[in-house]
């Protein structure tokens, strides 16, 4: 037991002398392994003599670079070894960086002027826009203007055309006592409501036809007064303009009634002035009818 013990004890150190001793080993055995150097000088056979030709000159010879023992065995290689290796994959990569700072740079100097160049588009879209924005707006302030203009012309010639254009709006009979220039209170009655309707009136006329018996001018000079006692009246007590009445003194003619079919014509026979309201078709103000008054029937009632 003693011995076994013993001899199992000494196991660790003889791996440890194992171990020692090859690493003492191992440089001396690369040292041996290691190219010698060309002698410098070469055996007296291989001297070219006298009478032989030189041999052609062969590429001088390049040893490799010295790495040492660490750079060429141990896996555990110095710095400047490693160094020297990746010094070169280095320098390329910093030159790959510097091509795609390079790219990047020529990218984004692309994208701002094709960015600019947008801008600029939209700029000039959007003046053109506006542009035609005016002009459209200008043109239909034009084609306004042309339409009111249209209108007002429209306007200018109905009134033109209308300026001469009455139309009748209502007709009455003023009656005398026989013998005199003496209205009858039915009459007078009738005068005033029909100036009464005249009160802020425009555009009317007063058309007024005179009758009375007699012949030649006798009946005429009587008509005459008729026509001039109702538009006194009509002046003093209505205050009606005197250039919104027209007259004329018939005497003693055929009345508008009379039948075509008589052989003989009739005459009148009593003193009266026929009265027509007359309107114009550009009145500002249109109003009713005077009370009381009949267009159809000609005659004022009560």
């Amino acid at each position: 037991m003693k011995i076994k013990n013993q001899f199992t004890s000494s196991i660790p150190c003889q791996a440890a002398i194992l171990i020692l001793a090859s690493a003492i080993g191992i440089p001396a055995w690369a040292q041996q392994s290691q190219p010698q150097a060309p002698s410098s000088t070469a055996p007296a056979a291989a001297q070219p003599s006298d009478n032989q030709t030189p041999p052609p000159a062969t590429s001088t010879y390049v040893p490799p670079a010295k790495e040492g023992f660490w750079g060429h065995m141990n896996p555990f290689a110095r710095k400047k070894w490693v160094r020297k290796q990746t010094d070169p994959i280095n320098d390329r990569l910093t030159e790959l960086d510097q091509v795609n700072a390079r790219n990047a740079q020529d990218i984004k100097d692309v994208d701002a002027r094709a960015q600019a160049g947008i801008h600029q588009a939209q700029t000039s879209a959007d003046a053109a826009n506006q542009t035609a924005t005016a002009a459209g707006n200008e043109a239909q302030n034009a084609n306004n203007a042309a339409q009111q203009a249209a209108n007002h012309v429209n306007q200018i010639n109905n009134t033109v055309q209308g300026l001469d254009q009455y139309h009748q709006i209502t007709e009455m009979d003023v009656t005398f006592h026989p013998g005199t220039m003496n209205m009858t209170a039915e009459s007078r009655q009738d005068l005033d409501k029909l100036a009464a309707s005249l009160t802020g009136r425009d555009g009317y006329l007063l058309e007024m036809d005179a009758h009375a018996p007699g012949n030649g001018s006798v009946g005429i000079q009587s008509s005459e007064r008729l026509a001039e006692a109702v538009k006194r009246y009509l002046v003093t007590d209505h205050q009606i303009p005197i250039y919104r009445m027209r007259s004329v003194a018939l005497g003693n003619v055929v009345t508008a009634s009379g039948s075509e079919e008589q052989s003989v014509p009739e005459h009148v026979k009593t003193r009266t002035v026929h009265i027509r309201l007359m309107e114009n078709s550009l009145a500002a103000q249109a109003p009713a009818p005077p009370q009381g008054a009949s267009a159809s029937t000609g005659t004022v009632q009560p």
